[in-house]
C-alpha cells in the first residue's frame, strides 16, 4: 500500500475519533489535588479548554508514534516485498535455468541412448573379438601342450637311451664276467674229470679206497643227475606260499582298492630269503599311468600262518621281478622249503616250467643268449606238458632239473635268470609316506622297463 495513502487514512479516521467523541461524559471525575504554584504564569488552576489541548497533544503524540510505527512496519513490509520480489525474480531465473538444463539434460540423455546403442554394438563386437581371441588362445594352449607332451617324450626318450647305454654296459660286462665264469667252469669240469679218471684208477687199484670215496661219488653223481620232473612239481606243491597284495588311494570319484593273489615259493642266495614274484601279480603295472597309492599291503599264508614282509623290492636285473623279504623266524613258521639260486644254471639243456602257480608243469628245453646275459630263450614251441594245458606266459615260476631255482620267465619267450637279489626300487609296506610317493618310483621301473631290449620285454 502506498505511504501517503496510508496516512490520510489515518488522518481521517483520527478526525472522525476527535469528531465524534463527547468528552463531557468521557471527562474523568475531578480530583482533588493540593494547589502547585505555576512556574510560569502562576496562576491558581487549568481550564477544561487547556486540558483539552493537553489531551489532544497527547493524542497528538500517540498518534505520531503510531504512525512511525506505521511507517516503521510499511517499511519493513516494502522490505519484505522486495525480497519476497527479488526470490519470484530469483525463482523465476532458476526455473529458467532449470528448463534450459532439463532442455539440455533432455539432449544429453538422447545422445546417452544413442551411444548406449552404439556401445551395445561395440560390446557385442568386442564380446565376438573376445570369443575369436579366447579360441586361438585355446588352440595355442593346446599346441603348447602338444609341444610340451612331444618334448616331455623325447625327454623320456633321451633318458631310456641313456639307461640303455648303461644296460648295455653293464650286459657287456657281464658277458666279460660269465665268459670268465664260464672258462673257470671249463677248467673246473677238466680238472674234475680228471679227478674222476683218477678216481676211478684208485678205485680198481683198491676196494678200501673205493668204500672212503663212495660218500663224495654218490654226491657227485646226485648233483649231475637230473630230477624227475613230477618230483620237482609235486615238491613245489607241497611248498608253495599264496600271496595276497593290496593298494588304496583316493580319486575325485571314490577310493580305488585293488586286490591280488598269486602263488610262489621261497628262494636264498645263502644269505637272504625272499618270495619272487612277477609285477603282474602286485596292484602295480608298468603299463599304465605312474600313481600315487596311499596305502600298500602284502601277506604271505600257508596253512594258518599269516605274515607280512616290510617292502616291497624290485630286482635291478629287470623291474618286472618283485621280492619280498622273508626273516629266518617266518621262513621257519612258514614251514617251506627254501630254493637255491642255482649256482649252475646251464648244467641241464632243460628246465622245469611251472605255470600260474601250480595251473600246469612240463620240461621245456632253453638255449643261452649271447646278447642278454641275464636271460635264457625258452623254446616253448616243445614244451612236453606233462599235467594240464597251458601256454609259457609271463610270471612262471623256472626250476632247473638239479631242483634249483633257474628264474622267473618276464615274457612268454624269455626267463631272468635269478642270480642275486640286488634291488633298484623299494616301496613300503604299510601307510605311504608323503615324501616318498610310489608315482616317482613306478616312472623310475618304467624307464627301466622301456630301456630293455625289445626282445625280452
Amino acid at each position: 500500500m502506498n505511504r501517503t495513502l496510508l496516512l490520510i487514512l489515518c488522518d481521517f479516521l483520527l478526525l472522525n475519533l476527535l469528531a465524534l467523541t463527547r468528552w463531557e461524559q468521557a471527562e474523568p471525575p475531578p480530583v482533588s489535588k493540593p494547589p502547585v504554584a505555576s512556574a510560569t504564569t502562576g496562576s491558581a488552576g487549568a481550564t477544561p479548554g487547556q486540558d483539552l489541548v493537553e489531551t489532544m497533544k497527547l493524542s497528538l503524540v500517540d498518534e505520531r508514534r503510531t504512525r512511525e510505527e506505521l511507517a516503521q512496519k510499511l517499511e519493513r513490509k516494502e522490505g519484505e516485498l522486495e525480497v519476497r520480489e527479488k526470490n519470484v525474480a530469483a525463482l523465476l531465473s532458476e526455473k529458467s535455468q532449470l528448463s534450459a538444463s532439463l532442455a539440455s539434460t533432455q539432449q544429453t540423455a538422447e545422445e546417452l541412448a544413442r551411444q548406449a546403442t552404439v556401445t551395445k554394438e561395440r560390446l557385442a563386437q568386442m564380446q565376438r573379438e573376445l570369443e575369436e581371441k579366447r579360441r586361438l588362445a585355446d588352440q595355442q594352449e593346446q599346441q603348447l601342450q602338444t609341444l610340451e607332451k612331444q618334448q616331455t617324450e623325447a625327454r623320456q626318450r633321451i633318458e631310456g637311451l641313456t639307461v640303455a647305454v648303461k644296460v648295455a654296459e653293464q650286459e657287456k660286462q657281464l658277458l666279460r664276467e660269465t665268459a670268465d665264469t664260464l672258462k673257470v667252469q671249463v677248467a673246473a669240469e677238466r680238472e674234475e674229470r680228471i679227478k674222476v679218471q683218477e678216481t676211478t684208477v684208485q678205485l680198481a687199484q683198491g676196494v678200501g679206497q673205493l668204500a672212503e670215496k663212495s660218500t663224495e661219488l654218490t654226491k657227485e653223481i646226485r648233483d649231475h643227475r637230473p630230477v624227475n620232473a613230477n618230483t620237482l612239481f609235486n615238491e613245489f606243491l607241497a611248498n608253495r606260499v599264496r600271496t595276497t597284495f593290496g593298494a588304496e588311494r583316493r580319486n575325485f570319484l571314490a577310493p580305488v582298492s585293488v586286490m591280488k593273489e598269486s602263488r610262489t615259493v621261497l628262494v636264498t642266495d645263502g644269505k637272504a630269503t625272499y618270495a619272487l614274484l612277477h609285477i603282474d601279480d602286485t596292484p602295480l603295472n608298468l603299463r599304465e599311468n605312474a600313481v600315487d597309492w596311499e596305502t600298500m599291503t602284502a601277506t604271505f599264508t600257508k596253512e594258518s600262518f599269516r605274515a607280512s614282509p616290510p617292502r616291497i623290492e624290485f630286482s635291478a636285473i629287470d623291474p618286472r621281478i618283485v621280492f619280498l623279504p622273508v626273516s629266518e623266524d617266518q621262513v621257519r613258521a612258514l614251514g617251506a622249503k627254501v630254493y637255491q639260486t642255482a649256482l649252475d644254471p646251464f648244467r641241464f639243456p632243460e628246465a622245469v616250467l611251472i605255470s600260474n602257480g601250480g595251473a600246469g608243469y612240463g620240461e621245456v628245453p632253453f638255449k643261452l643268449d649271447p646278447t642278454q646275459a641275464n636271460f635264457v630263450r625258452m623254446d616253448n614251441r616243445l614244451v612236453r606238458r606233462l599235467f594240464g594245458d597251458f601256454s609259457p606266459s609271463r610270471g612262471d615260476l623256472v626250476l632247473s632239473k638239479s631242483g634249483e631255482l633257474l628264474g622267473i620267465m618276464v615274457n612268454s619267450e624269455y626267463c631272468a635268470v635269478i642270480n642275486h637279489f640286488q634291488p633298484a626300487v623299494t616301496i613300503p609296506i604299510g601307510t605311504i609316506p608323503a615324501d616318498a610317493p610310489t608315482g616317482p618310483k613306478i616312472e623310475e621301473l618304467n624307464r627301466r622297463w622301456r630301456a630293455l631290449p625289445v626282445r625280452v620285454k
